[in-house]
């Protein structure tokens, strides 16, 4: 991977290409941002510019030895850890290389979704397990390939087993000779505070649209500009968000239309004292809480909830540029909007994450969403 093959970015590939001609390398640097943004990309061609002896002031080589090694991702100083099920193949991440390999060579913009699809695991939460700790130490004991620098990439470090964080936390604080720690995450407050005060911060801002649109119009030469650009602007900073809405699916439309059909029986609940209505919210929650479902996509959901939330609160405003909808949203939010103001957009808020984090904790999903549907009962009103 070269920083010339990722989207936007430029003030942060300046960054870590000034880093390297200083003489300046962090042993540990925590890449934080959105999903979708490039943050893994820009951790393999940081760790590749470093490695390529033949680099310019912009980029590596690409042609190097190193680099053909580092573009198959197979350089004997470049190791990954990252979340992973255990099962049939393996309980440690080498033995999920090649799928993760396959994954990244397919598109460095990808996400949680993306490798357990790859994976083909539903209903199950990955971890990088308190194992892996032996297998990183063992790694970077080794000598270097090339003397240069020994990499890890830790993709997702907030899924890492406590035993697993304490054990890296004394490799951060006496790392091995010319080693770098790279850890890519979305979400650095899970993170040991211990562990980010060990490491250097490089946040990674959400891309402009017109650098998404000018990346989906590449990707795809029909692709007409303007429906580049509303795409684009639906994505909110995220190349991965924006692939996502030009490949939509039905279950993509099905978030929608689940959040249709909490928000309108909350109100009918509420309101006009239907208490049909109430039974249309059991069914829902236990629909949701479905054990086909598996909990990143019930996750998914509700991440998706708190952005149309805010969708509509802002759609109060009539402020065009700052609304990021499908029509269909849109036609919806004419209506629902009204409903969504100062005085309970926080709570709601509040609720949607916290039945978002606790379905992350393996909580009873059935308990979760009807408790959840309760609180919209209360809180959904003029």
């Amino acid at each position: 991977m070269r920083f010339v093959d990722i989207i936007g970015q430029e003030d942060v590939k300046n960054q870590l290409r000034q880093s390297v001609r200083d003489g300046r390398v962090a042993h540990a640097q925590l890449f934080t941002g959105i999903s979708g943004v490039g943050k893994f990309a820009l951790a393999l061609a940081y760790a590749q510019y470093l490695a390529c002896p033949n680099r310019s002031e912009e980029d590596s080589c690409g042609v190097c030895a190193s680099c053909l090694q580092y573009q198959k991702l197979q350089h004997p100083d470049l190791h990954f850890a990252f979340p992973i099920v255990k099962g049939d193949i393996g309980d440690v991440c080498n033995d999920f290389i090649d799928k993760f390999r396959s994954l990244v060579l397919s598109t460095p913009y990808f996400d949680l979704d993306d490798w357990y699809a790859e994976l083909g695991v539903e209903n199950k939460q990955g971890m990088i397990y308190e194992k892996e700790s032996a297998e990183i130490l063992r790694k970077l004991s080794l000598k270097s390939f090339s003397n240069g620098y020994k990499v890890l990439i830790i993709w997702m470090p907030e899924k890492m087993h406590v035993s697993c964080s304490n054990k890296l936390l004394k490799l951060l604080e006496e790392p091995p000779t010319k080693t770098l720690f790279l850890l890519v995450t979305e979400h650095p407050e899970q993170l040991l505070s211990t562990i980010i005060s060990r490491t250097q911060e490089v946040n990674i801002p959400r891309l402009s649209e017109w650098a998404i649109a000018q990346a989906l119009m590449q990707q795809n030469y029909e692709l007409p500009s303007i429906t580049a650009k509303n795409i684009a602007h639906n994505a909110n900073g995220s190349y991965l968000a924006a692939v996502k809405i030009l490949n939509q699916t039905a279950e993509n439309n099905r978030y929608f239309d689940d959040f249709v059909a909490l928000m309108r029986n909350a109100w009918l609940v509420g309101q006009k004292k239907d208490y049909s209505a109430l039974l249309n919210l059991r069914k829902w929650s236990l629909e949701m809480a479905d054990s086909k479902e598996g909990r990143e996509k019930q996750k998914a959901f509700l991440q998706y909830a708190q952005r149309q939330i805010r969708e509509n609160y802002i759609y109060n405003f009539h402020c065009a540029d700052i609304n990021y909808q499908t029509e269909a949203e849109s036609q919806f939010s004419a209506k629902f909007a009204p409903f969504i103001h100062e005085n309970n957009v926080e709570r709601i808020m509040d609720e949607l994450s916290r039945a978002e984090q606790q379905i992350g904790q393996n909580g009873n999903a059935k308990i979760i969403f009807f408790d959840l549907c309760l609180q919209m009962i209360v809180m959904i009103k003029k």
